[in-house]
């Protein structure tokens, strides 16, 4: 019998039977929600109603925030736990991003009215966009109907995607990206 050779950098295991094995391939850029837009290249454009510091806005696109840095993140749900305390990192760290010319706006598949709920309740500074059928979220590889999965991506000034993050751990998740941020403008690279 062949002797099978099983390189653990190609593969995530054997349990899954091949099924999943594309989730392990470094080179591809996939996650659970999907295929992740590739860094380097313009974000996906949107056109999403949502609410910002608790007043509903109309519809907002990615050229809303034309020439600043922006952090797009996506969540499950409002009021959950894990939400909560990734808004909240992003909510305390919210003047250091804008002291670098980046604004934050945040996804999920909640309404307009939930989103209004959950900024006045929270506290919330920042936009949050309403993706009610995920288009927007499957657009960057973040959706798991019926819900947004917690995924992060840096867009530059120019639209152009420079980081991003997948399964994301809420503690200390905004300083990361801001981390990242610091570096991704100090680098030279925009």
């Amino acid at each position: 019998m062949p002797r099978i050779t099983v390189n653990r950098r190609d593969f995530l295991g054997i349990s899954l039977a091949g099924s999943l094995a594309w989730l392990w391939k470094p080179t591809m850029a996939k996650a659970l929600g999907g295929k992740l837009p590739e860094l380097g290249i313009a974000a996906p454009d949107f056109n999403l109603p949502g609410t910002i510091a608790g007043t509903t806005k109309p519809n907002l696109s990615l050229k809303s925030w034309r020439g600043q840095w922006l952090v797009l993140y996506f969540y499950p749900r409002d009021f959950t736990s894990g939400c909560t305390i990734e808004a909240h990192g992003f909510q305390d760290a919210l003047s250091d991003f804008k002291s670098h010319n980046c604004e934050i706006a945040a996804i999920s598949a909640d309404s307009v009215d939930d989103h209004e709920s959950f900024c006045t309740s929270e506290g919330l500074g920042f936009t949050l966009l309403s993706d009610p059928d995920g288009a927007v979220s499957r657009d960057y590889g973040s959706w798991m109907a019926p819900y947004s999965l917690r995924h992060t991506f840096l867009i530059d000034p120019d639209g152009l995607l420079r980081a991003r993050w997948t399964g994301v751990r809420p503690v200390g998740h905004a300083q990361e990206v801001l981390s990242t941020l610091i570096t991704e403008q100090t680098s030279g690279a925009v």
